[in-house]
């Protein structure tokens, strides 16, 4: 009869052998003993060895192997085995193999991993852990987007949704778009601040390009994207990235993400997009602000209307941040300035010139010394160019822009846009 080796805690140790027999062999070796059978005989029935027949009657019965007092190989080497585990995010085989080249111990990689079983669980449960923070009323908005896929109306489509969700009272705030670009990040900012009646003291966001630059994992350092500091300015509101892969840092949005896709979202069937945020609009008046909220234990809009809603500063009387701006640019030596990673022209003559740039009502307006010199429609594409061919008359090859997407011409250009530069070196001093 074959040896039974099960778990290796239970195994009995014998002349350097490792064996064990099930409890019912081990009955039936009792038995053939009362029958006066002697350990040799036994030991032959049962295909073990004499000294493993003797233990196991000796004991009167089945019992596991004491290895408590057995040394190990790895013993000495424990915080040793710890660190570079924990250097090495829990790879045992490259432990092993530096085990054999600092102290020339050669193991299996089983026995390695057997060794580091409780480091490794202990790596997962920190990995894994993280403490609650509870932000006060006002201090904080968590925002993320999720994509899911709905059938409006004969076609199966992709859409985005905005999740705004206030750190105190859970309230939610979920706007609908056909893309994450930055444009809908700040867009759902906005709709979120108007919705609450209120500004945030900060902003916590993920590590979305459309918002950070880079994002130093070890230094913590954050570059922001210059057009979302931009707009953080104009609200005054702190932004703040969560740690990289580190998503349950902002965990009340990641989950209010799940949320909406799950409740409001899953099953249903719409007409138009109108309708699905038509639909978003009313699920959260009916059924996120006034559900009994898990954590808190009580309904978002009721909490919010108790502490948070004086807590949030109060909404400035300010334009969109998308329809008002006003920049500084250089104009290239394509007579041409970059806005929002498109291209519009300007007269020739200001190359190399600094003017002024206000964007509003989805136009685009360049300045110099205070006087009007473009207005082009703004381009709703990337990496687009808007050019006026009355801009570069005179420049050599201006014949051959054709293959640019030109702006219509106008029907006369301006006859301000066709002054020697002497009359704007009059108007803002010094010489060019």
């Amino acid at each position: 009869m074959t040896d039974v080796v099960t778990d290796p805690s239970r195994v009995m140790y014998d002349g350097g052998r490792q064996t064990m027999l099930a409890p019912q062999e081990v009955q039936r070796m009792l038995a053939l003993q009362a029958q006066g059978w002697g350990a040799k005989r036994i030991s032959k029935e049962l295909g073990c060895s004499r000294n493993t027949v003797r233990e196991y009657l000796r004991s009167g019965g089945w019992k596991p192997m004491d290895v408590s007092g057995r040394s190990s190989l790895l013993e000495p080497h424990w915080a040793w085995l710890e660190q570079r585990l924990r250097q090495h995010k829990g790879n045992a085989d490259v432990v092993r193999q530096e085990l054999q080249r600092e102290f020339g111990i050669t193991v299996s990689l089983r026995t390695v991993q057997r060794a580091v079983a409780p480091m490794r669980v202990a790596l997962r449960a920190q990995a894994l852990a993280h403490v609650r923070f509870e932000t006060a009323p006002g201090l904080q908005l968590q925002v993320d987007f999720g994509s899911t896929h709905v059938q409006v109306g004969e076609e199966l489509t992709r859409v985005f949704l905005f999740v705004a969700t206030l750190g105190y009272s859970r309230r939610t705030y979920v706007l609908l778009s056909l893309h994450e670009r930055q444009s809908a990040w700040l867009l759902g900012l906005e709709g979120a601040f108007r919705h609450f009646g209120g500004v945030p003291h900060e902003v916590l966001i993920d590590n979305a390009k459309a918002l950070v630059e880079e994002h130093n994992r070890q230094t913590r350092e954050v570059k922001l994207n210059d057009r979302f500091r931009a707009f953080c300015s104009y609200w005054g509101v702190t932004p703040r990235a969560c740690a990289p892969y580190r998503a349950q840092t902002k965990g009340k949005d990641e989950r209010g993400v799940g949320y909406v896709k799950r409740n409001a979202i899953a099953g249903h069937t719409f007409a138009s997009l109108d309708t699905l945020q038509a639909h978003l609009d009313r699920w959260m008046r009916d059924v996120a602000d006034v559900r009994m909220h898990g954590t808190t234990g009580e309904p978002p809009i009721e909490r919010f209307e108790r502490d948070e809603r004086r807590s949030l500063r109060p909404l400035p009387s300010k334009a969109p941040f998308l329809q008002m701006r006003e920049l500084v640019r250089r104009v290239h030596t394509d007579a041409c300035i970059e806005l929002d990673t498109s291209r519009y022209s300007v007269p020739w003559k200001l190359i190399g010139e600094q003017v002024s740039v206000v964007v509003s009502d989805c136009e685009v307006q360049v300045l110099y010394a205070g006087q009007e010199v473009a207005r082009h429609a703004q381009s709703s594409l990337r990496r687009s160019s808007v050019i006026e061919r009355s801009h570069l008359a005179g420049i050599v090859g201006s014949q051959f822009i054709g293959a640019t997407r030109l702006a219509p011409p106008s029907a006369a250009a301006p006859a301000e846009l066709q002054r020697d530069l002497v009359e704007y070196e009059a108007l803002v001093g010094g010489a060019w």
